[in-house]
């Protein structure tokens, strides 16, 4: 259990103390849930901090269970799950072209008019404030992966140890301090697990700059 997301940030940059000062490495996070974390790794770590903007696609009936996630140029969708819950392909169309157009906005909002740091060549240490089916990540890997990242370390408070080992295959080295069987939620597993604002989001951001 965790207090909030700056101490799982913090339990997570004891554990990547290795990484502290690396002149090949930077914190990426995944927004907005996991900025709090990735801010306290770059204070901690004394790594630079940017985002990768990605987002899950919610099942038409009930928007937490995660379908898939799409990023600015890719999306990835549990085609098994679709088929089981015969979610139709207009839905999922019409979710992915939506969730983009937001994506548009939020790739503007955060990155302003200096554009995104390069990861060509770095290792990317990419944060999140835990994952459930691990698709939101695995997209932002992939597309890391394509943006020339040499090392991809996958680093999260807590995750089903199914999705851990799922990670494992597409990242280089993944840190979770908690991996359950009985996996629920991931606001199960913190005491405070209140909605990060786009206005906090662009303070960790600036502070970190």
């Amino acid at each position: 259990m965790f207090r909030d997301r700056p101490a799982a940030g913090a339990r997570l940059a004891r554990e990547l103390s290795r990484y502290r000062g690396a002149d090949d490495a930077l914190i990426v996070a995944v927004p907005r849930g996991g900025l709090p974390i990735a801010g306290v790794l770059a204070r901690e770590l004394a790594l630079r901090l940017d985002v990768v903007v990605t987002k899950k696609i919610g099942h038409p009936d009930d928007p937490e269970l995660a379908i898939g996630a799409v990023s600015l140029t890719d999306e990835a969708v549990d085609s098994a799950l679709v088929a089981r819950e015969s979610i139709s392909r207009d839905d999922i169309a019409w979710q992915i072209e939506r969730v983009r157009a937001a994506l548009h906005s939020r790739y503007r909002m955060y990155h302003g008019i200096s554009g995104p740091l390069s990861v060509i060549g770095k290792t990317v240490i990419l944060a999140d404030d835990g994952a459930a089916t691990g698709r939101t990540m695995l997209v932002a890997i992939d597309l890391l992966r394509r943006q020339g990242a040499l090392k991809i370390v996958a680093a999260l408070p807590v995750a089903p140890r199914g999705t851990v080992e799922i990670l494992k295959k597409r990242a280089d080295e993944v840190v979770c301090l908690e991996a359950p069987d009985d996996f629920t939620a991931i606001s199960r597993f913190y005491t405070d697990f209140s909605r990060v604002t786009d206005e906090e989001a662009l303070r960790i951001l600036k502070d970190a700059a």
